[in-house]
Protein backbone atom coordinates (compact mmCIF):
# COMPACT_ATOMS: atom_id res chain seq x y z
CA UNK A 1 0.00 0.00 0.00
CA UNK A 2 1.35 3.47 -1.37
CA UNK A 3 1.02 6.38 1.39
CA UNK A 4 0.87 10.08 -0.43
CA UNK A 5 1.52 12.86 1.41
CA UNK A 6 -1.37 15.26 1.73
CA UNK A 7 -0.61 19.42 1.79
CA UNK A 8 -3.43 22.04 1.49
CA UNK A 9 -4.09 21.48 -2.26
CA UNK A 10 -1.34 18.71 -3.28
CA UNK A 11 -1.17 15.08 -3.14
CA UNK A 12 2.26 13.66 -3.68
CA UNK A 13 4.80 10.73 -3.26
CA UNK A 14 8.54 11.74 -4.17
CA UNK A 15 10.90 9.12 -3.91
CA UNK A 16 14.22 9.14 -5.35
CA UNK A 17 17.63 6.87 -4.86
CA UNK A 18 20.70 7.95 -3.79
CA UNK A 19 24.09 6.18 -3.82
CA UNK A 20 27.26 7.41 -2.85
CA UNK A 21 30.53 5.77 -3.07
CA UNK A 22 33.94 6.28 -1.22
CA UNK A 23 37.30 7.35 -3.33
CA UNK A 24 38.67 4.85 -5.64
CA UNK A 25 35.81 2.60 -3.78
CA UNK A 26 38.43 2.33 -0.72
CA UNK A 27 36.71 0.24 2.15
CA UNK A 28 36.51 2.58 4.66
CA UNK A 29 33.03 2.16 5.86
CA UNK A 30 33.53 -0.56 8.80
CA UNK A 31 32.95 -0.51 11.99
CA UNK A 32 32.25 2.21 13.91
CA UNK A 33 32.78 4.46 11.27
CA UNK A 34 30.06 2.48 8.78
CA UNK A 35 27.67 2.63 12.76
CA UNK A 36 28.20 6.91 12.68
CA UNK A 37 27.74 6.79 9.32
CA UNK A 38 24.32 5.10 9.39
CA UNK A 39 23.16 7.73 12.68
CA UNK A 40 24.39 10.93 10.86
CA UNK A 41 21.97 9.52 7.81
CA UNK A 42 19.14 8.77 10.17
CA UNK A 43 19.72 12.19 12.15
CA UNK A 44 19.72 14.22 9.12
CA UNK A 45 16.57 12.37 7.46
CA UNK A 46 14.92 13.00 10.73
CA UNK A 47 15.30 16.65 10.78
CA UNK A 48 14.16 17.58 7.74
CA UNK A 49 11.49 15.18 7.83
CA UNK A 50 12.65 12.94 5.05
CA UNK A 51 11.17 9.26 5.21
CA UNK A 52 13.57 6.50 4.54
CA UNK A 53 12.19 3.86 2.87
CA UNK A 54 14.94 1.65 2.64
CA UNK A 55 19.00 1.87 3.20
CA UNK A 56 22.31 -0.28 3.14
CA UNK A 57 25.65 1.40 4.57
CA UNK A 58 27.91 -1.28 2.81
CA UNK A 59 32.07 -1.36 3.12
CA UNK A 60 32.51 1.23 -0.13
CA UNK A 61 29.38 2.58 -0.86
CA UNK A 62 25.83 3.68 0.70
CA UNK A 63 22.46 3.55 -0.99
CA UNK A 64 19.50 4.88 0.72
CA UNK A 65 16.16 5.39 -0.70
CA UNK A 66 13.91 8.37 0.52
CA UNK A 67 10.29 9.87 0.29
CA UNK A 68 10.87 13.51 0.41
CA UNK A 69 8.57 16.90 0.35
CA UNK A 70 7.86 18.51 -2.78
CA UNK A 71 9.26 22.12 -0.82
CA UNK A 72 12.43 20.27 -0.55
CA UNK A 73 15.52 20.61 -3.28
CA UNK A 74 16.87 17.30 -4.18
CA UNK A 75 20.30 19.43 -4.78
CA UNK A 76 23.04 19.44 -2.04
CA UNK A 77 21.67 21.03 1.16
CA UNK A 78 23.01 24.93 2.36
CA UNK A 79 26.18 24.50 4.77
CA UNK A 80 25.66 26.98 7.41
Amino acid sequence: MTVQRVNGHTVSRLTLHIAWSTKYRCPVLTGDVQKKCKTLLIQVCDADGINILKGVVSKDHVHIGIEYRPSQSVGSRPLN
